[in-house]
């Protein structure tokens, strides 16, 4: 069979025709199958979703319990049929239950990834390689001039920071679900045992990831109205990137401004944010990352989601590789 007969775009989304659902659509549809918890890949509204347990749970956190008209549990590595295709969840390592989704019929197998990283992290299951025909790509990082560096130096530059600076609060910005959590994990791997201190805005998701057996250490509101202001001297603070552009920010003393994202590769974007202290942490897959996953699932044709799109399907070209993009809107770079 053809591939578009087993997947094509329609403005809801990527649509499968024999299974009559949708992948990660980006308005209400009858059956949504979500590859992760980000806003962009999950929305409320649908009738009805399938999503691993994880993914289900931050959906009711987020949204509350009536997210979906009603929700099923798909569980790594079982098949499910629904309709005439058949559907398998497997793990992505983007966040805390994110997961690729296979699609298969009469022996075509389309993967389509959602969000994937490579790098190891202490707070998801790690990407796992699916072989198929299709496999269907992110590119948020899709550039050769995106090479991320390893994890723990990053976080050893920022522990080097508090040691030298500790008349200072350093405020850590990352987005609320997965990339807060795993820098926290990441200051414990590195053997910070201090307490860490979070904006509000994430005490419900951290919650959720300490119920799922995440330690995350002795955290702390950060609350600064109940206490002097010296109290957070010398202290880590994460927050969303939004709260640091209102008042919460400027009443820690002397704070030493931090952002962990991808982005901050690019200096000109941590210029623009009044970043002092750019930490490359992404959430997503880096250059090489995208082209070794592409090789390793062997497949003959490549369908490019979102993010820099041109110079991954130019990639694939070169190698050998059929490839388009897709053009899809209404997905950005949240988590990173």
């Amino acid at each position: 069979m053809r591939a578009r007969d087993l997947l094509h775009t329609r403005p809801e989304g990527l649509y499968c025709p024999p299974g009559d659902f949708f992948i990660d659509p980006v308005r209400p549809v009858e059956r949504a199958l979500i590859t992760h918890g980000h806003a962009d890949h999950a929305r409320p509204g649908n009738a009805k979703v399938l999503a691993t347990r994880e993914t289900l749970d931050i959906m009711a956190i987020r949204y509350g319990d009536g997210f979906a008209g009603s929700a099923q549990v798909a569980r790594l590595g079982e098949p499910m049929q629904i309709g005439a295709a058949r559907v398998t969840f497997h793990p992505a390592g983007h966040v805390l239950g994110s997961a690729q989704i296979a699609v298969e019929m009469d022996g075509m197998r389309i993967v389509a990834s959602g969000d994937y990283k490579r790098r190891t992290d202490p707070t998801c299951a790690a990407f796992e390689p699916i072989a198929c025909d299709v496999f269907i790509t992110e590119a948020t990082f899709g550039l050769p001039v995106f090479r991320h560096p390893e994890s723990a130096e990053e976080i050893a530059r920022l522990l080097e920071s508090v040691r030298q600076f500790p008349e200072r609060a350093h405020l850590v910005g990352a987005y609320a679900l997965g990339k807060a959590q795993r820098v926290i994990r990441l200051l414990r791997d590195a053997g910070y045992g201090e307490t860490i201190y979070i904006h509000g805005a994430l005490a419900r998701l951290c919650d959720y990831y300490v119920s799922q057996g995440i330690d995350l250490g002795p955290l702390a509101p950060a609350t600064i109205e109940t206490g002097a202001k010296d109290q957070f001297a010398g202290a880590i603070v994460v927050g969303t990137p939004s709260a640091f552009a209102d008042r919460w920010a400027r009443r820690f003393p002397d704070p030493v401004a931090c952002f962990a994202s991808g982005w901050m590769r690019i200096r000109q974007r941590a210029k623009q944010r009044g970043v002092e202290l750019p930490l490359i942490l992404s959430d997503h897959s880096d250059w090489d990352e995208l082209t070794a996953t592409i090789t390793e699932t062997g497949a003959s044709e490549v369908w490019v989601t979102h993010g820099r799109e041109e110079a991954l399907v130019r990639w694939c070209g070169l190698n050998g590789i059929a490839a388009q993009p897709l053009h899809l809107i209404g997905y950005e770079d949240e988590g990173d």
